[in-house]
């Protein structure tokens, strides 16, 4: 009888450990969950911003990790270049503003494609002749595999003069390095060895 009751006895302590044990895991368990959970709610109140506006009201704002954006702000930047740099007015004043902020976004090889122009008559026929030209950008693609960059340009001339309006056809190529962000380079990048690949015309329809 004292050899039962012993018996008993040593189930039930090994029945109270073992519950002790699964409980204690149990334990641990919801502190680990607990402290993780705690940790992602932290790191995403980090991505959040709050502003003041006018000292009477808190907007929220979410930051964004720039790495994410980089891909963006690189075809915008090739896009802006290409709207300055190719859209002309017949106005000598116009024309060199645009020129003047689109160096502002490249190498010297840009600078180069314009001495170009100017030693070819380019920009006095525009003038002269008082022809229009404007841009449509179709596409840019950047290969961010390799720095620097590899991007190319697929874009429509369409070129107003008063006899014709005539379509072209515009292909350009040209690297991105990073650089320093500034108010006349809002994006951080540099257009490096700038090539036109081809510019031909599609079609010219008579006015």
């Amino acid at each position: 009888m004292e050899f039962k009751s012993l018996k008993n006895i040593e189930t039930s302590f090994r029945q109270i450990r073992f519950f002790g044990i699964i409980f204690i895991v149990l334990c641990a368990g919801v502190t680990g969950y607990s402290i993780f959970s705690a940790y992602r709610f932290a790191e995403k109140q980090r991505q959040k911003i709050y502003v003041l506006d006018k000292g009477k009201s808190l907007i929220l704002a979410l930051s964004q990790d720039l790495s994410q954006n980089r891909p963006v702000e690189a075809r915008e930047h090739i896009k802006r270049f290409h709207e300055l740099f190719f859209t002309l007015s017949p106005d000598k004043d116009a024309i060199e503003s645009n020129i003047n902020r689109a160096m502002f976004l490249a190498d010297k090889t840009v600078y180069t494609y314009y001495k170009d122009l100017i030693e070819k008559g380019y920009f006095n026929r525009v003038i002269s002749g008082n022809i229009n030209q404007t841009l449509q950008v179709d596409s840019v693609v950047v290969d961010f595999k390799d720095y620097p960059y590899s991007a190319s340009t697929y874009a429509k001339q369409v070129i107003i003069r008063e006899s014709n309006i005539t379509q072209r056809s515009l292909v350009t190529r040209c690297n991105l390095i990073n650089s320093v962000r500034s108010d006349n380079n809002p994006h951080g990048f540099t257009m490096e060895n700038f090539k036109v690949l081809e510019n031909k015309d599609i079609q010219t329809v008579k006015r």
